[in-house]
């Protein structure tokens, strides 16, 4: 089957808009989760997501309603807990142990099969709706906006908490204001790759891109174009060799973050060789 016709479907069409949507704001949020060292929340966020969702199912709305309530009542508890470091980790274990708790009452009490549910667990890319992408685009573009309104304070208190809070900056505020754009970039994200691996996508194109440039803005760009290149890529490879999308677009995020690594590693080697 030829790439024209691949393209005359509904449903690769749907992919492609909701697969570009999601990798450009899980590309600007990941960034910021490198920066402040919040990985354990991005992944904990995905699966406080998945016991609301579950709720949803319970309650008989549809899956991404308890999604958004979960996701979004998590990043603010850990927003409003853990604004510091030494206590974030533990604000973000105790919220998402009591989430997977509920998680676990909410199926039990499901009688049905919850069909549904399950699908968010890994992604359901080419089973995306012309209304899934409408949802997906316009939560991906207010996230969009808004990290580019609040890019430079951001950014400052990401770095340097004490100095923004000494010039009237304040870190309790950004930290509520960017588990919130966490949370929805999560949201988004799960439609792609499932509760699972939304880590993956929101982490390893950043982490690559931090490692291969230490200039803020244009890490932040590189790390949209890596998850927009694996997201493009990764759904290519399933629709014409097969295999869940959310494996191809993972494997490349994760071997492209190897490969800066490695980068990385062989030119801190040259230049030691070059100093002695």
């Amino acid at each position: 089957m030829s790439l024209t016709t691949l393209l005359g479907f509904s449903f690769v069409q749907n992919a492609i808009y909701a697969v570009t949507a999601v990798a450009l704001a899980a590309g600007a949020v990941g960034y910021f989760v490198v920066l402040r060292r919040q990985a354990f929340a991005a992944h904990a966020i995905g699966h406080i997501g998945f016991a609301g969702a579950a709720g949803a199912v319970l309650l008989g709305l549809a899956p991404v309603v308890g999604l958004l309530v979960f996701c979004l009542g998590a990043g603010l508890v850990i927003g409003l807990a853990g604004a510091t470091l030494d206590d974030r980790d533990a604000v973000v274990g105790v919220t998402l142990t009591a989430a997977l708790g509920l998680g676990v009452l909410f199926i039990s009490l499901y009688s049905g099969y919850a069909n549904a549910t399950y699908s968010i667990l890994f992604g359901q890319i080419l089973g995306v709706t012309t209304g899934d992408v409408w949802l997906v685009a316009g939560l991906s573009a207010a996230v969009l906006l808004t990290v580019s309104l609040v890019y430079r304070p951001l950014l400052f208190v990401s770095v340097d908490a004490q100095s923004a809070a000494v010039r009237g900056v304040s870190p309790m505020s950004y930290s509520v204001l960017f588990m919130g754009l966490l949370a929805l970039t999560t949201v988004v994200a799960i439609q792609i790759v499932g509760v699972l691996l939304v880590f993956a996508l929101l982490v390893a194109p950043a982490a690559t891109a931090a490692a291969l440039t230490g200039r803020p803005a244009r890490a932040m760009l590189l790390a949209m174009a890596l998850a927009l290149a694996s997201s493009w890529i990764g759904l290519a490879l399933a629709i014409w060799i097969g295999g869940p999308t959310s494996f191809w677009i993972t494997a490349l995020a994760s071997l492209g973050y190897l490969g800066a690594r490695v980068r990385l590693r062989v030119g801190q080697a040259h230049g030691q060789r070059v100093a002695a």
